[in-house]
């Protein structure tokens, strides 16, 4: 697997920026193993993906990301560089230094709803999004993980949303 840049990552990502933002994710940071949701290669990228099958089976990997997209979905990170490699202090303090980045990011994308992938990140997601004043609906959602009970929890949390996003223009 080719590690991609920080630019590679964000160019990537660009090419799947929704014209209008209804749902913004937001994950705490690229992983260290160099798996990318918009590589198609990580475990949050199957989880959402599953996520948006369970309401659609007409969605696969050819087309998923275009439907993510189409539905004005999009995701983001707080942190720029990976942190889970970091020590616990260290991933605190670089979720921290996320929180302005992430100001301008939502005051550039002006999303209609966040939801962090992650309860650790939420309360930096909070105070980035009460900085700029922003009054969306916030969706709080478990990390799918490893475990099949957290996918399933993502999954039930999800559903609603998906549900609306994918059948309303």
């Amino acid at each position: 697997m080719k590690l991609l840049t920080h630019r590679e990552r964000e160019t990537l990502r660009e090419t799947f920026r929704p014209d209008r933002i209804r749902l913004l994710f937001i994950g705490e940071a690229p992983p260290a193993s160099g798996r990318f949701f918009y590589s198609r290669n990580s475990g949050l990228y199957r989880a959402m993906r599953d996520a948006f099958q369970a309401l659609d089976h007409r969605i696969d990997d050819r087309n998923f990301l275009r439907v993510f997209q189409q539905s004005g979905c999009f995701l983001i990170d707080l942190c720029p560089n990976p942190v889970d490699h970091l020590d616990s202090p260290s991933r605190r303090r670089a979720r921290d230094r996320g929180e302005r980045l992430l100001s301008s990011t939502l005051i550039r994308l002006r999303p209609q709803r966040i939801a962090p992938v992650l309860r650790a990140i939420a309360d930096q997601v909070v105070r980035a999004a009460s900085r700029i004043d922003w009054h969306g609906e916030l969706l709080q959602l478990p990390y799918p993980g490893r475990w099949s009970h957290h996918r399933r929890e993502f999954l039930k949390a999800l559903e609603p949303t998906l549900r609306d996003l994918l059948h309303s223009p």
